[in-house]
């Protein structure tokens, strides 16, 4: 499925200008028909499954208990 500059934007939840910089520094790939870039659905999935690794390798971290450590000296 291919998308228009807007409907992309929409997608992404980006303003317009930001996916046609993208488009401009070749970030994305288009099609250009001879009247609007369209964009490919498809090729943002894979983003979308390496930012939600990303999330759940932070939510991990951030979960992680803190360990003791056992070089600490008491300086009572």
């Amino acid at each position: 499925m291919y998308l228009t500059v807007k409907e992309t934007a929409e997608y992404l939840d980006v303003p317009e200008e930001k996916v046609k910089a993208l488009i401009q520094q070749r970030k994305i790939r288009t099609l250009f028909d001879g009247e609007q870039y369209l964009i490919y659905k498809e090729q943002f999935h894979t983003h979308f499954k390496q930012l939600e690794n990303y999330k759940r390798l932070v939510e991990e971290l951030w979960n992680e208990p803190i360990p003791e450590d056992l070089d600490i000296k008491d300086e009572d």
